[in-house]
Formats: C-alpha cells, sequence, structure tokens
C-alpha cells in the first residue's frame, strides 16, 4: 500500500521540526548531486526505501509554507526531491517499457477475428496478384469498441489491469507493481508544482516505446511526400502492411496506452492529467500513423489503384468506431477529424478512379489488330476488373450513389438505353456501362482488321469472353442481371453468323448447280469444262480459307468446336450432295485426280483443324504427321 502520511501537530512543535529534520536527512542522503552512492542507486527497487522516501517528500511538502528559514529549507529540499523522483520516474518507465512483442500481439488477438499481426513483413509471396501485359493498356490513357466500459479502479496487489471489449484489446504494457511506483511518483510531483515535468518525461520514454512497436509492426516514418513518390508496386505491399498493423495499432498499442496513463495518473487528482499524458505519446505516433492512409487517399488516381484504396476504404470504416472510442478525449478532436476525412477522401478517390477508369475504356487507343481474331488485351483487363469491382460490391454501393453519363461533349460515345436495365442500382448501371463502352471500343479495333470475316470473329471471341466472365461470378451475373446478358449473348451469336457468312459464302457458292447446265453435245446437259472450273475454284477457294483460318484463334474450346460443327453442318451436307450429283462426270474424263481433290472426310478434318492459331509451318508439319 503507498505509504501514509503520519499525524502532525502544529508547524511550531518540536515533533513537526524533528520530523522534518529526519525528512530532510532522507532526502539529502538520496541527492544525486551530492553523493555518488545515491548516483549509482535507484530508491525504487527497494520497497523499504520507496517507504522512507515517500514518507519524508509528505513531510517536507507539508512545510513548503512555514515561516522562516523552515520554508527555506523546505523549498530546497522539494527540489531535491523532485530532482530524484523525476529520475526516478523516467527509469521505472524506461526499465518497462519495452517494444509489444508479436507473441503478445497474437495472444491479445487470438480472441478477436479482426486484429492480424504482420509477423514478416517480408513474406507477402501469398498475396503477390498476377500481372498481366493487359494492365499497361489502360496506363496509357489519360464494431463498435469499449466507449460505454466502466473507468477500472488500479488494483493494490499483483495482478492483471486489462480491459476487454468486441475489438479493442488492451494488454498490460507495464507490471502493475511498476505501475503502483508510477502512480505514486507522479503524485508527489504534481502535488509539488512539476505537472509538465512529470508529462514530459512520461511522453517521452512511452512514445519511444510506441515507435518501437511501429518498427516491429512494419510501419516506417514516411512524410505524405515520401508516400506519393513510391511506385505503385511498393506502395501496394506498403497497403497491405499498413492494414494489419493499423488494426494493432489502434486496438492494442493505443489502447493500452490510454489504459496505462489512465491508471498512473488517475489518482493524481489534476484535472485531465492522464488525456494530456496520453496525447504527449501517441500524437505523433498516430500523426504518422494516418499520414499514411492520407497520402494514399490525396495521391494521383489512377485504376490499379482503385482496390487497394478499397482496402483502405475498408479497413478505416472497420476501425472508425475504435479511433473514436480510444480517441474520445477532447484533446484527440484533430485524430478524429483526420480519420473521418481521410475515409470521405478514399471515398470520393473510389468514385473518381471508376469514372476515370470508365473514360480509359473508352478511348484506349491501340490500332494494332490482335493477331488471329483473338481476344483482345483490353478486353480481359476490363472483364478481370469488374469482376473485382463486384467484390467489393458491399462497399461499393454505398460510395456509388449516381449512374452513369456521357459527357455531353463527347459525341464519340454510345448512348445508353437505361429502359433495358430498370431496377438496376447505380452500381450495376455503372459496370454495364463499362461493358458497352468497351463493346463500342472493340466495334472500333474490328474495323482495323482487313478480312471482314476475321473482324466478325474477333467480336464473337470478345463479346463471348465477356458472357463467360459475367456467368463465371455470381456477384457480376447478379448485378448485370439475365436480360443484359442474354442480349449480349445474341450479340456474339450474331457476329459469328456473320463471320460464316463472310468466309464461306464464296466456297458454299462454288458448290450451286447454276452455271453448269448446258444444251451442248454433252448427254446429260452438263458442261464439263465448266464443271472442271468449278471444282477448281473450289478445291483453290477452300484450301485459302484453311490456309488462313487455321492461323486464325477462337481460344474457348467450347464456342471453337460449336464454330466448327456449324461450319460442317453447313459445307458437308453441300459438298456431299455436289460429288453426288457431278463426280461421274469429273471421273469419266482424263485426269479426274486434278479437279477432285478432297474427299468429304479429308474436308470435315480440314475444317477441324481451323482456329488453332497455327502458322504455315506448323500446319505443314501437321499434314506430313497425319
Amino acid at each position: 500500500m503507498e505509504p501514509q502520511e503520519q499525524a502532525h501537530g502544529s508547524d511550531g512543535d518540536d515533533c513537526s521540526v524533528s520530523g522534518f529534520d529526519s525528512a530532510e536527512k532522507v532526502i539529502m542522503k538520496w541527492d544525486a548531486t551530492a553523493s555518488e552512492e545515491a548516483r549509482e542507486k535507484m530508491i525504487f527497487t527497494d520497497p523499504q526505501e520507496v517507504k522512507l522516501y515517500l514518507h519524508a517528500v509528505d513531510e517536507i511538502q507539508r512545510h513548503v509554507s512555514s515561516p522562516g528559514e523552515l520554508e527555506s529549507r523546505a523549498s530546497s529540499a522539494i527540489q531535491i526531491a523532485m530532482a530524484r523522483l523525476e529520475d526516478e520516474f523516467r527509469n521505472i518507465l524506461v526499465s518497462h517499457s519495452s517494444p509489444i512483442n508479436s507473441d503478445s500481439l497474437m495472444s491479445s488477438s487470438s480472441s478477436s477475428s479482426h486484429l492480424e499481426v504482420d509477423e514478416d513483413a517480408s513474406n507477402n509471396n501469398n498475396e503477390e496478384d498476377d500481372q498481366e501485359e493487359e494492365t499497361d493498356l489502360l496506363k496509357r490513357t489519360g464494431s463498435s469498441s469499449s466507449s460505454g466500459s466502466a473507468t477500472v479502479r488500479l488494483p493494490t496487489g499483483r495482478g492483471s489491469y486489462s480491459r476487454s471489449t468486441s475489438s479493442i484489446r488492451e494488454i498490460e504494457l507495464i507490471p502493475i507493481d511498476a505501475v503502483v511506483y508510477l502512480s505514486w511518483i507522479a503524485r508527489r510531483m504534481v502535488s509539488a508544482g512539476y505537472l509538465r515535468e512529470c508529462i514530459q518525461v512520461y511522453g517521452s520514454v512511452r512514445k519511444s516505446a510506441v515507435d518501437s512497436s511501429f518498427r516491429r509492426l512494419g510501419i516506417e516514418k514516411l512524410s505524405i511526400g515520401d508516400v506519393q513518390r513510391l511506385n505503385w508496386e511498393a506502395l501496394e505491399q506498403k497497403i497491405r502492411r499498413w492494414i494489419r498493423a493499423a488494426k494493432v495499432c489502434v486496438r492494442v498499442v493505443f489502447a493500452s496506452e490510454k489504459l496505462l496513463c489512465e491508471h498512473v495518473f488517475e489518482s493524481v487528482g489534476a484535472v485531465n492529467i492522464h488525456e494530456a499524458c496520453f496525447m504527449e505519446t501517441v500524437k505523433g505516433p498516430a500523426i504518422q500513423l494516418f499520414n499514411f492512409a492520407e497520402a494514399i487517399s490525396i495521391s494521383r488516381r489512377s485504376p490499379e489503384k482503385l482496390f487497394k484504396i478499397l482496402d483502405l476504404h475498408d479497413a478505416l470504416i472497420e476501425l472508425l468506431p475504435d479511433i473514436e472510442s480510444v480517441f474520445d478525449l477532447k484533446s484527440s478532436d484533430s485524430i478524429r477529424v483526420q480519420a473521418a476525412e481521410i475515409l470521405s477522401r478514399l471515398a470520393e478517390a473510389a468514385r473518381g478512379i471508376l469514372s476515370e477508369f470508365e473514360n480509359a475504356v473508352l478511348r484506349e487507343p491501340s490500332r494494332v489488330p490482335v493477331p488471329g481474331g483473338t481476344i483482345h488485351p483490353l478486353t480481359r483487363y476490363v472483364m478481370n476488373y469488374i469482376s473485382l469491382i463486384s467484390e467489393y460490391r458491399p462497399t461499393l454501393v454505398d460510395l456509388i450513389m449516381s449512374k452513369p453519363s456521357r459527357n455531353a461533349t463527347d459525341t464519340n460515345a454510345p448512348e445508353m438505353d437505361f429502359s433495358e436495365v430498370e431496377n438496376k442500382g447505380p452500381l450495376a448501371l455503372h459496370l454495364i456501362w463499362i461493358i458497352l463502352i468497351l463493346q463500342f471500343n472493340l466495334e472500333g479495333k474490328s474495323k482495323y482488321y482487313r478480312d471482314a470475316a476475321l473482324s466478325h470473329l474477333f467480336v464473337m471471341n470478345n463479346v463471348h469472353y465477356i458472357v463467360q466472365k459475367i456467368k463465371g461470378s455470381a456477384e457480376l451475373r447478379e448485378m448485370i442481371g439475365d436480360l443484359y446478358l442474354r442480349k449480349l449473348t445474341g450479340k456474339f451469336r450474331q457476329a459469328a453468323t456473320y463471320y460464316q457468312r463472310a468466309a464461306w459464302v464464296k466456297v458454299l457458292y462454288c458448290l450451286r448447280d447454276e452455271g453448269l447446265r448446258t444444251k451442248g453435245s454433252f448427254a446429260s446437259g452438263v458442261s464439263r469444262s465448266a464443271l472442271r472450273e468449278r471444282f477448281k475454284s473450289f478445291n483453290a477457294l477452300f484450301e485459302e480459307v484453311h490456309r488462313v483460318q487455321s492461323q486464325w484463334l477462337v481460344p474457348d474450346s467450347q464456342l471453337r468446336e460449336e464454330l466448327k460443327i456449324s461450319i460442317l453442318e453447313k459445307l458437308s451436307p453441300a459438298y456431299r450432295s455436289f460429288l453426288g450429283r457431278f463426280r461421274s462426270h469429273i471421273e469419266s474424263g482424263k485426269h479426274p485426280e486434278n479437279y477432285i481433290k478432297i474427299t468429304v472426310e479429308e474436308l470435315e478434318t480440314e475444317v477441324l483443324d481451323l482456329f488453332e492459331g497455327l502458322t504455315a509451318t506448323q500446319q505443314h508439319q501437321r499434314r506430313r504427321s497425319e
């Protein structure tokens, strides 16, 4: 228990003077400026010496207003005592102030799914996203907490003084016996008028401990300018680390510092002293912590930043009740305001990035056709992007509040018929708008193909990819809706029909009867010369179509097989019928092998070679191996 003041008579009593003399001797014994022994030893390592010294300080303090010589001696003794207590206060703090270790953090967080600790900040292998070439395309274009908890009184014996809530996990930063000693010293220093010195010593030592905990959690001292100068790849890693560390900082480090302040200074008596000590300790680290998120919120916007900004937004909105609980003091208004303002700026940044992404999709400028009419990198990038957007639906539904609109000055943009997507929320409308402008851009790119058939194949491939990506995401499919999905399905099927017409109409045209009949001497009424020319035309056209379209690509295996079957359903019966009607006329003449070069079965095999993206050399090698 804390040493109690002894009963005394009047200031002039011999007993009182005797008590003062004894107390003064104790104070002078521990004057570090006058005694080497006093410099080498600490009082607060021996409970008996602690009791004697504090009794002496209390006795001297009673005489600081005494008349005459006693007052002067008391004032001098108090100055010496306060210097000694300041050293003892600092020593206790330093000897018991160490960064929070990972084991303590893990133990504190084990009962809360919200708390995570970055045990190995360099181990990010499982979190690295795959990088695709197409990401460069768009770059070229422009829980409640403990606010209602009752105050916990400081125990007088050894034990824990933690206070837990659903998310905040306060831990014992300093052993309870050391906390008791600190409380006793603080009360004497404040009573003697040394409040400022007490706060400065406490804040300096504990801030150093917080800084050490920050370093263990991977939080660096970076200015807003430092953060904004980092490349995005490095910044992504730091954002992941910050999100994990910020939860621990608010819910464990800051919360525990606040509780420690309360217990050390609650018995001091001065109004709000624990608030002043708490802010002296954590204000700098808190500003350092939140400056990182602030730098992200005001940094240059670009599409690849959206999802990390949303991660930051989600983490901060989850932490906000805990921030408001831990920083519920009047003196910490600025911390709460900064957190709220960052949250608002992150929301605005997310909205701005989505708008800029839409403009980038519309204006993506590449004009070089992708080989073989395959899926354009832009299509992959955009669909992967909006699939990720759909995964952030709970957040974005709250942030995206207005439907998309075409810039009045931008005449090179499609019109969106909102009647087709009635009852859709703003976020869903934005996703549909992105798909619409993606299609618009792809239609423009299709015109760079010289071959009309390849142009249609390109549209078919890309719109089919869009449909498959929507079907592959339950969230995305729900937002887009089956009505619009059916419209997209009709779009790629229409492109497939246009492709077949453009690619095969000339081949099928060779298999017609028109132009073969004659009234000449040929008994059957068929012109053999015309028939031979027809076979030669068919062979040449089919060989050219096969040569060219074997180099084209339909990357989706099911679509590729469906397209081949559709071609064969038209081509095989027509060729079989043509051979059935006219084979005998060719075979009865000279060198029939020069005209009938392929059987129906061989034709079907040739069609099955299409859309594999084979070079001429690969086609030749395949034929030799067959």
